[in-house]
C-alpha cells in the first residue's frame, strides 16, 4: 500500500528548500542576460543584479522572522499560501521591452526597478522558504541538525549556477529559459502552498517553541560583519576579475559558486572548517592578493591570476562563514540568525555596488573588504573563549598576528595610493573606472653608416584605459597628435575601410563607441562623423582631455545612449562606413553582434557601404559570430589583421569588414589587405533571443 503524502516530512521539506534555492539562483543569470543588452553589455549589470538579489534575500528572511513571531502556525501557513497563489499572476517573468530606457540618468536604479517589477514577489517568497520551513520543522524537533537544511539550500543554489551555462544557455533562448523557469516556479509554488496549509504538528499553534537565552547585541553585530565581509569580497573580486583580468560573463558565476560552496561546507558539518588550518591559509591568501595589486603582478598568465583570486575568495569566505557556523544560536533563534546574516550580505552588496562607485574614483572596495577581513580575524579570536588568542595582549603569537593584519592594511593603502598616482585623471561611474595615463613611446633610431636619425619626434603620449584595456592613445606633440593610433592605424581594417573608395572621401561615417575619438583623425573637410556612446564620462574625457574631435576637419556629432537603441529610433543615416567598436574592456555587448543588429546596421548603410566590426579579444573568438551574421544576411566578409607598430602607437588589431556581395568584391584595397571568410570558416549565429559564450571561448 502506498504511503500517504506527508507534507511535513523531512524529505518534503528538504525537496522544497532545495528546489526553491535552485530557482532563486537559476533566475539570476536568466534575467541578468535578458537585460544586459539594455545597458550596453556593461559588466556592472551583473554586479547590480547581485545587489538586488542580496537585498531581497534579507527581506524574505525578515518576513519569515516576523511571520513566525507574530502569528500562530495555521495563520502563518494561510498567509504564505495566499501570497504564493497571488505571485502566479506575475508569470511569466519576461521584462517588457518598453521598460528599456537608454536615457536613464542612473542605470543602477533602473536595473533595480526592472528586477523588482519582474521577479520581486516570486523571489521574495522563494527566499523566505528555507528559514520558514526550518522554523516550522523546529517546532517538531529543535536540534542543531536543522542547520543542515541551510547546506541543502546552498547546494541547490550552486547546482543552479553550475548547470546554467552547460544545460540551459546553450540549448534554450532567453525567452524560453524564462518560460521554463516560470513553469517550474508554478509547480514549486503550488507544492509550497500545500505544505504551508498543513500545520507542522497537531496543536503546535498553542505549543510554545523551546527557547534559550537570546544572543547579545555584540554577537549579532559580529554575525552581520562576517556576512557583510563575505558578500563584499564576493562582489569586489567579481568586479575585479571582470574588469581587470577577464570580462567574460561565464566567469561571473565562478566566484558566486565558490561563495555558496563555503556556506555548504561550513553549515553541512563542522568538520569542514578547521580554524587553525584556515587561519594560516587566510594569511597566505591575504598576502598574495595584496601583492597582486602591485605592478609586477600584471605579467602573470590569465589562468594564474583568476586562480589566485578565486582561491583567495574561497579561503576568505571559509573563514567568514566558518566563524558564522561556529556562532550559530539555538534553533529557537534560527530566523533571527538568518535575518542578521542576510542583512549583512545586503550591506556588503550595497557598499560595493551602490556606495563605492559614487564615493570612490577608483576600485578601492576590494582593498577595503580585504582589510576588513584582516580586522575580523583579530576580533573573532580575541573574543572567543575557545581561541588560543582569547583576550590576549602581550602574547608573542598574538602580537605577530596583529602585526600581520596591520601590514596587510598598510600595504593595501600604499597600493591604492600608487594606483591613484599612476593616472593623471581617474574617474568612475556605473560603466567602470576610466584612467588617463601619461607614457613615452619606444625610441627608435635609424642608422645609416655613421649617421643616425630618430624616427618621429616627442614620443610622449597619453592613453585612455578602462581596466587593463586601452581605449585610445594620442601623442602630445602638435605634429603627431592628429595621427590615428592604437587599434585604428592606417593599415588596420577600419583604416583601410575609410580609404577604400579610391580617391573619394567617405562623406558619412558612423562609429559605435567613442573611446578617445581617435577615428575622427581620418575626417576631412566636408565629412560627417557621427559617434554613438553610452558612457557620459567617455564623452567628457574625449572632449576635454583628447583633441581628436577638436582637431578633426570633419563635422563631428555625438549621440549619448546605447547605440542600438539610438539607431532603432533614427531614420536611415546612409553611412558610407559604420564602425562597431563598443566593447568595454574585453566584455561583449551581445546585442551588438546579433543577426537583428546587423540588419539594423545595413539599414543605415548605403548599398555600397562597409560595416567594420572590431573583434580583437583576448578570451573570445568573435570571428565565427560575425561570419554567421554576415552569411545569414547574404553578405561578404573579409578579415583584416594588422601588425603592431610601437613607435607609432599602433596595436595589433583584428577587424572584419562586411558588405554587399555585388559591391564589396570591387574594393581592391580591402581584397588585398584581408582574407575572405569563406563557407569553410566556422559560423555561430547569435540572435536577440539566443547566444552562448561556450562555443567561442578561446
Amino acid at each position: 500500500m502506498t504511503a500517504p503524502f506527508n507534507p511535513n516530512s523531512k524529505l518534503v521539506y528538504g525537496f522544497a528548500i532545495f528546489s526553491s534555492a535552485f530557482l532563486l539562483f537559476q533566475v539570476q543569470p536568466i534575467l541578468g542576460k535578458m537585460i544586459l543588452p539594455w545597458f550596453g553589455g556593461a559588466a556592472a549589470v551583473w554586479i547590480v543584479c547581485l545587489l538586488f538579489f542580496q537585498v531581497v534575500l534579507p527581506l524574505g528572511y525578515l518576513y519569515a522572522h516576523l511571520l513566525t513571531r507574530k502569528f500562530r502556525t495555521p495563520a502563518q501557513g494561510r498567509i504564505h499560501a495566499a501570497l504564493f497563489v497571488a505571485s502566479l499572476l506575475l508569470l511569466p517573468i519576461l521584462p517588457k521591452h518598453t521598460w528599456n530606457s537608454s536615457a536613464s540618468s542612473d542605470p543602477a536604479l533602473h536595473i533595480l526597478w526592472i528586477l523588482a517589477v519582474t521577479i520581486g514577489l516570486p523571489y521574495f517568497l522563494l527566499s523566505s522558504t528555507s528559514p520558514l520551513l526550518q522554523a516550522w520543522s523546529a517546532q517538531k524537533r529543535a536540534d542543531a541538525g536543522l542547520y543542515r537544511f541551510y547546506a541543502v539550500s546552498n547546494a541547490g543554489s550552486m547546482l543552479a549556477l553550475v548547470s546554467y551555462p552547460f544545460l540551459m544557455e546553450p540549448w534554450f533562448s532567453t525567452s524560453h529559459q524564462a518560460i521554463v523557469w516560470s513553469i517550474a516556479y508554478a509547480v514549486v509554488a503550488l507544492l509550497l502552498a500545500a505544505v504551508s496549509l498543513s500545520p507542522p504538528t497537531k496543536g503546535s499553534e498553542t505549543a510554545p517553541l523551546e527557547t534559550s537565552s537570546a544572543p547579545d547585541w555584540k554577537t549579532k553585530a559580529l554575525w552581520i560583519c562576517l556576512a557583510a565581509c563575505g558578500s563584499a569580497l564576493l562582489l569586489g573580486i567579481t568586479n575585479h576579475i571582470s574588469r581587470n583580468i577577464a570580462a567574460v560573463p561565464l566567469l561571473w558565476m565562478i566566484p558566486l559558486a565558490l561563495y555558496l560552496l563555503t556556506f555548504i561546507l561550513c553549515f553541512e558539518h563542522s568538520g569542514w572548517y578547521h580554524r587553525n588550518l584556515f587561519l594560516r591559509l587566510l594569511g597566505a591568501s591575504l598576502g598574495a592578493m595584496v601583492y597582486s595589486f602591485g605592478g609586477s603582478f600584471a605579467v602573470l598568465p590569465l589562468t594564474l591570476s583568476i586562480l589566485l583570486y578565486c582561491c583567495g575568495l574561497f579561503v576568505c569566505c571559509m573563514f567568514c562563514h566558518g566563524e558564522l557556523a561556529r556562532l550559530k544560536p539555538h534553533p529557537s533563534h534560527l530566523t533571527s540568525f538568518y535575518l542578521m546574516c542576510s542583512l549583512g550580505g545586503a550591506i556588503g552588496a550595497v557598499l560595493v555596488a551602490l556606495v563605492a562607485p559614487r564615493i570612490f574614483s577608483g576600485e578601492y572596495e576590494l582593498r577595503i573588504a580585504l582589510g576588513a577581513c584582516a580586522v575580523l580575524v583579530l576580533v573573532v579570536h580575541h573574543r572567543d573563549p575557545n581561541s588560543q588568542f582569547y583576550k590576549a595582549r602581550w602574547q608573542p603569537a598574538w602580537l605577530v598576528m596583529v602585526a600581520l593584519a596591520i601590514t596587510v592594511i598598510v600595504a593595501l593603502c600604499v597600493t591604492a595610493r600608487d594606483q591613484a598616482k599612476s593616472a593623471r585623471v581617474m574617474v568612475r561611474n556605473f560603466f567602470g573606472v576610466l584612467r588617463i595615463v601619461d607614457q613615452v613611446a619606444p625610441n627608435v633610431v635609424l642608422l645609416s653608416g655613421d649617421a643616425s636619425r630618430q624616427l618621429g619626434s616627442d614620443p610622449r603620449f597619453q592613453k585612455l584605459m578602462n581596466g587593463t584595456i586601452d581605449h585610445g592613445l594620442q601623442f602630445l606633440s602638435p605634429a603627431r597628435r592628429r595621427q590615428p593610433t592604437s587599434y585604428y592605424g592606417p593599415r588596420s581594417g577600419i583604416g583601410i575601410a575609410l580609404k577604400s573608395p579610391g580617391a573619394a572621401t567617405p562623406g558619412n561615417v558612423g562609429v559605435i563607441g567613442l573611446g578617445a575619438g581617435t577615428l575622427a583623425a581620418y575626417g576631412r573637410l566636408g565629412d560627417r562623423y557621427k559617434f554613438y556612446e553610452i558612457n557620459p564620462l567617455v564623452v567628457r574625457i574625449a572632449n576635454q582631455e583628447f583633441s581628436f574631435l577638436r582637431d578633426s576637419e570633419a563635422k563631428t556629432e555625438i549621440v549619448l545612449g546605447d547605440a542600438r537603441l539610438s539607431l532603432e529610433q533614427e531614420p536611415p543615416q546612409a553611412f558610407d562606413v559604420l564602425a562597431v567598436d563598443a566593447f568595454s574592456s574585453d566584455s561583449i555587448p551581445v546585442h551588438l553582434l546579433t543577426r537583428q543588429a546587423f540588419e539594423l546596421y545595413f539599414r543605415h548603410l548605403k548599398p555600397e557601404g562597409v560595416l567594420a566590426v572590431h573583434v580583437s579579444n583576448q578570451y573570445l573568438n568573435l570571428v565565427p559570430v560575425v561570419a554567421g551574421a554576415a552569411n545569414s544576411l547574404n553578405k561578404e566578409a573579409v578579415i583584416v589583421n594588422n601588425e603592431p607598430d610601437g613607435p607609432q602607437g599602433v596595436y595589433r588589431a583584428t577587424w572584419i569588414l562586411v558588405g554587399n556581395r555585388e559591391n564589396f568584391l570591387g574594393k581592391l584595397q580591402i581584397e588585398k589587405a584581408g582574407k575572405l571568410l569563406t563557407a569553410s570558416n566556422p559560423r555561430v549565429l547569435w540572435t536577440d533571443d539566443y547566444s552562448s559564450l561556450l562555443k567561442i571561448l578561446k
